[in-house]
């Protein structure tokens, strides 16, 4: 299979970032899967009931927490 790569920058309210992360952990929970739309293409990655987290929390001058999950 290609790899498909998808990266997305932006600007947001704490508030609209939490909003976000909610949509992505119900969209695992409830649908197995993640789905991203970027300029008309729609992507869905199914997830399998076991997968990988590593979270990454940073904290100095620019903090930051880092969360990825694999399969």
């Amino acid at each position: 299979m290609d790899l498909i790569e998808i990266e997305d920058k932006r600007r947001l309210r704490r508030e609209e970032a939490a909003k976000w992360l909610h949509a992505l952990a119900d969209s695992l929970e409830r649908h197995n899967e993640v789905e991203f739309v970027r300029e008309g293409l729609r992507i869905r990655a199914e997830v399998p009931d076991e997968v990988t987290m590593e979270v990454e929390l940073e904290i100095g001058d620019e903090s930051g927490i880092e969360i990825e999950i694999n399969w």
